[in-house]
């Protein structure tokens, strides 16, 4: 059933929709609501009166954005694409980032689904089982700033430096060359912040739904740049 059709009996206001969000996603406030029906990542139904009515299908819908932007930290614009073709029948295999669902309405299953990727912490031990580098490769990447723990503990951002690399060390690249990405990836960082800095001086809660949402779509084009070029350079290596 696609979102906008009409839902079951039961409907609740906004206060009602971030109460049943608030264990899970805690900041969640109606100025965001408000911003991803902007988006069209959600279509509520409308009173006589004009006052929005939500349903269990758009508290979910809402729960399958909100955890795929936090978790896989995908663009509004690709999550919206991916339900738009779920909405149109059609059955789209995965989105980017890894994660597989079934092409079917944003239920309950859904959603536990994603809640069993939510945002982890990890120690070292951690770490270092599920990204597969050693002890010394951990304390190589800390020590060119690759990586780094607060409190003893690492997040997923971490967990895909460290994979990456132990891939990278099996090739002969060490942490110690790749200097020139951490350097790339705060150069990009604060293009991004340039260009959304006329957005985040904005201090409400919908502005800084917009700056996460513009800086999101602005480094994932900054990335797909990065990979045409190198991948055009390796393309000359075949030609040659």
């Amino acid at each position: 059933m696609a979102h906008s059709e009409r839902r079951g009996a039961s409907s609740l206001n906004i206060g009602e929709v971030l109460a049943a969000l608030a264990e899970e996603f805690p900041s969640m406030t109606a100025s965001k609501i408000r911003f991803l029906e902007e988006k069209g990542l959600i279509s509520p139904q409308r009173t006589p009166a004009g006052y929005r009515q939500y349903g269990e299908r758009d508290v979910e819908r809402l729960r399958f954005v909100l955890a795929l932007q936090r978790d896989q930290y995908l663009p509004l614009k690709v999550i919206k694409d991916y339900l738009d073709a779920i909405d149109r029948g059609e059955r789209p295999e995965s989105l980017p980032g890894g994660l597989t669902l079934a092409p079917r309405a944003v239920s309950d299953d859904v959603a536990a689904e994603l809640r069993t990727t939510r945002a982890r912490e990890l120690s070292e031990e951690q770490l270092r089982a599920e990204s597969g580098a050693s002890a010394s490769l951990v304390e190589s990447l800390r020590s060119y700033g690759l990586i780094s723990e607060e409190d003893g503990r690492y997040d997923e951002h971490a967990l895909q430096v460290a994979r990456a690399c132990v891939q990278l060390e099996s090739h002969g690249i060490e942490p110690r060359h790749l200097g020139p990405f951490r350097a790339a990836a705060e150069r990009e960082f604060g293009l991004v912040e340039r260009a959304v800095a006329p957005i985040a001086s904005r201090r409400d809660e919908a502005a800084r739904a917009r700056t996460a949402e513009a800086a999101r779509e602005i480094s994932d084009l900054c990335l797909t740049l990065h990979r045409a070029l190198v991948h055009g350079r390796i393309s000359r290596m075949e030609g040659s």
